[in-house]
């Protein structure tokens, strides 16, 4: 039966096509990271697999997984020389048909979001994501959360390898599919969040101009006052609130407002 799985995911190409992006990144040595992964093997022995807990490395070099513990079998039923032959394709094999959509489209993000930044503000990058898996035996839908961090960035900045942690649920959630969000520490100290529920933060394209008048309507200003301090008339005030609230796909000032405030200029 491996054989045939084997022989099934050796065809295809279904999945990984959506990191292209990723592998292309143009990837430099990191001199530690042949101790790094001898490290995270030692300490995965030390601490002690237990029942329904996972660590994983995905490697975005060859679209591989750098490496996983044992437990990953015993969760998925899938063998562990599937995993070892195919890694990505066989990972996202085993996810939810219904999740698959939103993962993919979550990866983007990430990879967007994470090169958007400064190197230190990558190395404090991380993201967390629920869905569902579907034991490859007994077809059962298993309920996971993994956190996730960069393992390896080389010394150019891009994201080589990825760090999983990985617990199986003993409940479902409240959710009902795949969910997510992401955070990192910013220059000045602060901690940025995004999530599934606030995706106008990561869309969002305002110009520069946009920008300033929307900060302007976060500190409660009106639009003959905005006009004074930008020297525009208000007119041309209330176009840019239109384009704005356009651009937020606000309902009205208050769920503009709303968003604004969830918005990282």
């Amino acid at each position: 039966m491996d054989k045939v799985l084997l022989k099934n995911l050796r065809k295809q190409d279904k999945y990984s096509k959506f990191f292209k992006e990723w592998q292309e990144q143009e990837f430099k040595d990191h001199p530690d990271e042949a101790r790094m992964l001898t490290e995270l093997e030692s300490l995965s022995k030390n601490i002690g697999m237990r029942e329904g807990f996972i660590i994983a490395c995905f490697d975005y070099r060859n679209l591989g997984l750098a490496f996983f513990t044992g437990e990953v079998e015993s969760v998925t039923g899938y063998p562990e020389s599937i995993f070892r032959e195919k890694g990505m394709e066989a990972s996202f094999s085993m996810i939810h048909p219904e999740d698959r959509e939103e993962l993919f489209r979550f990866q983007k993000i990430v990879f967007d979001s994470f090169h958007s930044l400064t190197i230190s503000e990558r190395y404090t990058y991380e993201f967390t994501y629920t869905t569902r898996w579907i034991h490859r035996v007994t077809q059962e839908i298993i309920w996971v959360t993994g956190r996730v961090k960069p393992f390896i960035i080389d010394s150019q900045g891009n994201f080589a390898v990825d760090l999983h942690v990985i617990l199986q649920l003993s409940t479902p959630p409240s959710i009902k599919s795949y969910d997510w969000n992401y955070s990192y520490q910013k220059e000045d100290g602060t901690r940025a969040f995004v999530s599934k529920e606030s995706p106008e933060k990561r869309s969002i394209k305002l110009t520069k101009k946009e920008k300033e008048i929307a900060k302007m309507i976060l500190d409660g200003k009106e639009s003959k006052e905005i006009g004074e301090l930008q020297n525009i008339s208000i007119n041309t005030v209330g176009t840019h609130r239109k384009n704005i609230l356009k651009k937020l796909k606000a309902r009205n000032v208050g769920e503009m407002i709303k968003i604004l405030a969830t918005y990282d200029f």
